[in-house]
């Protein structure tokens, strides 16, 4: 098995997949490429939130060509998702494309072919294959065995051009049958993984199958960059992917927060004050751990270990900091005082 720090290492703009590098949090854009200031507006957006590589669909010239524009407003690779069509290949990389998702079987003009894989070289751009469930040859039985012999077919039209500057992707909707392909996948081939469960469904179902998923992969110790899919705002995939990141100890620079239930000794209103407190760590890359609990006589004991936290009272709170308590704050002060001693963490 080629564990994630043996496959070979790939350029993607400024970052390395593979080695011993990070594992790479992904997305796709959920806008017309075309309609650029959009499409910079979402990428920004994401890229604010912890996005580290950005996909974008081209589906014609104009999207292909406002690739350009958008790579000059924008601060993260950007891979061209392209289907069957060469010359949009084509375009997209002169227009600046960091990586194609592009596979070679579904081109017939072996000379086109060439020409991108030529491109790619000079650019040192890598090409993603993305074999998905629902896209076998026809006639094929869907297992994990014919979604790696569908793989090779791809690889191998690269491989026979001298081209190694890969990225694999093997994605179902069933997340047993994604294990699976991964699993075989990284035994096969040493090129870097790009993990997610595809069609995984909506915000509440597919962030519990993407989560189980992409942990089960994860710790087969694969996988170089990750994508949570969801039929929902692109930024919720951002989210879920530092979370399961972070409960694996694969990422640093994240916020961890953690809040109780709340039962009936509560007695302030702690609900409110525990989002607002999460969404503003979203946004914070440090290693810091922030608690708000919902009363004073458990709170500092069950999160000791928390950097910063927050236990309330009768309409206050008490603030502490590695289960010391330090001090009193008024229930309407918790929320701007607690965001103070973040920021100056």
């Amino acid at each position: 098995m080629y564990k994630r720090e043996q496959t070979i290492k790939v350029n993607v703009g400024p970052y390395t997949l593979g080695g011993t590098n990070k594992i790479y949090i992904q997305s796709m854009t959920n806008t017309k490429t075309k309609d650029v200031l959009a499409t910079i507006n979402q990428i920004n957006e994401l890229t604010k939130y912890g996005c580290e590589i950005i996909r974008v669909a081209v589906l014609d010239k104009d999207d292909a060509s406002a690739i350009k524009e958008i790579k000059k407003r924008i601060s993260i690779p950007l891979v061209a998702d392209i289907h069957f069509d060469s010359e949009l290949a084509i375009l997209a990389i002169k227009s600046g494309a960091d990586k194609i998702r592009l596979n070679p079987g579904n081109i017939s003009n072996k000379e086109k072919i060439k020409e991108i894989v030529l491109l790619c070289k000079e650019k040192n751009i890598p090409i993603r294959i993305g074999v998905n469930s629902g896209s076998l040859p026809k006639g094929m039985e869907l297992n994990a065995q014919n979604m790696i012999l569908a793989a090779k077919s791809h690889i191998s039209i690269l491989e026979e051009l001298d081209f190694h500057n890969i990225v694999l992707s093997l994605k179902a909707s069933n997340s047993d049958l994604a294990y699976e392909a991964y699993k075989l996948a990284s035994e096969v081939f040493p090129y870097p993984l790009h993990v997610g469960i595809t069609e995984a469904g909506t915000e509440f179902s597919g962030l519990i199958k993407s989560s189980i998923g992409i942990y089960r992969i994860l710790s087969l110790g694969i996988g170089n960059t990750i994508r949570v899919s969801l039929t929902a705002d692109p930024l919720l995939e951002i989210k879920a992917a530092k979370e399961i990141l972070k409960e694996m100890h694969l990422i640093n620079n994240v916020a961890n927060f953690t809040s109780c239930p709340t039962c009936g000794r509560t007695a302030y209103d702690m609900i409110p004050i525990a989002k607002e407190i999460e969404e503003y760590l979203e946004t914070v890359h440090k290693n810091i751990h922030v608690a708000v609990m919902g009363c004073a006589v458990n709170g500092p004991g069950e999160a000791k270990e928390a950097d910063i936290g927050v236990a309330g009272g009768n309409k206050e709170a008490i603030l502490f900091k590695k289960g010391k308590i330090i001090r009193k704050i008024p229930e309407n002060d918790i929320v701007e005082e607690l965001k103070k001693e973040i920021d100056n963490f």
